[in-house]
């Protein structure tokens, strides 16, 4: 099967009212030039989970300052000024989630799980409309997973089968997010050869992965 399609075809599987798990943290390692087709294409009605909304000009934020988004699930939005401003205005649904709550529930999705228990966020707003668990005489929140209609997220080195290698930091939400969507699209900084990745640095496994675009630099 060939995996590779162009911006404007990763950019049609995303519609209107739909969920989207976004890579990247700050834009390091996010899917830029898909989201930028995004912005260009106007899809709106958008579900976000990210771990941030980046900046104004930048990766998601992008999608926030178009109002291409109706709520954003992410554990921080303080590096743009336009997603409080929406949220304040009751333009934007906004949910904040603690950063490795987040991580942890999307990993949940990915694995099929029913949620998990933490204690982060009790007595805080956090545990809001949230089922409380006594385990051994310490209390939990019961945390649900997440998952996405579309995730997409960015390699650093993808090869044609969609193996996915991570540099650095761009690893950040990525793998999580590659198992927890029903449709995943990849953009690959650099394209190679089935085999030019060595399989131990093989951080997503092709498996997961439905598409990738060639990130055009």
């Amino acid at each position: 099967m060939n995996k590779l399609i162009t911006l404007e075809e990763a950019a049609g599987y995303i519609k209107d009212g739909m969920s989207v798990m976004v890579g990247g943290f700050l834009a390091t390692g996010s899917p830029c030039q898909i989201i930028d087709e995004l912005a260009s294409k106007g899809v709106k009605d958008l579900t976000i989970i990210c771990n941030d909304t980046s900046y104004v000009d930048r990766g998601v934020g992008k999608l926030v300052v178009n109002k291409q988004v109706k709520k954003v699930i992410a554990s921080h939005i303080g590096t743009n000024a336009e997603t409080g401003r929406q949220m304040n205005a009751g333009e934007l649904d906004v949910e904040l989630v603690p950063q490795g709550t987040l991580a942890e529930r999307v990993r949940c999705g990915g694995a099929g799980l029913g949620g998990f228990l933490t204690p982060t966020g009790l007595g805080t707003i956090v545990e809001n409309g949230k089922e409380k668990i006594t385990v051994d005489g310490t209390e939990y929140l019961l945390e649900k997973p997440l998952k996405a209609d579309v995730a997409i997220i960015f390699g650093s080195k993808v090869d044609k089968k969609g193996n996915v290698y991570y540099n650095k930091s761009t690893r950040n939400f990525n793998p999580l997010m590659a198992t927890a969507a029903e449709l995943v699209i990849v953009e690959a900084e650099e394209l190679v050869e089935v085999g030019e990745i060595d399989p131990s640095n093989v951080m997503t496994p092709g498996i997961f992965v439905d598409y990738i675009v060639k990130e055009d630099k």
